[in-house]
């Protein structure tokens, strides 16, 4: 199932986005890849991968 943003997401979205785009991106990548109880099991040099290969630029926005 594909990650769909709500209302909420979208904006803790737009607010960490004017903190620091690249926080807010990992965020969204971290929504992605959760499962559907929330969880995540990576690690950092994964995180890094799968950034690069998610955002051309992982600094602009992507939703």
């Amino acid at each position: 199932m594909a990650f769909k943003p709500n209302r909420k997401f979208l904006q803790r979205y737009n607010q960490a986005f004017r903190e620091n785009p690249l926080a807010a991106n990992l965020l969204l990548l971290l929504a992605e890849l959760a499962d559907e109880y929330g969880r995540v099991e990576t690690d950092p040099e994964e995180l890094s991968r799968l950034m690069a290969a998610r955002f051309e630029d992982p600094e602009a926005r992507q939703i």
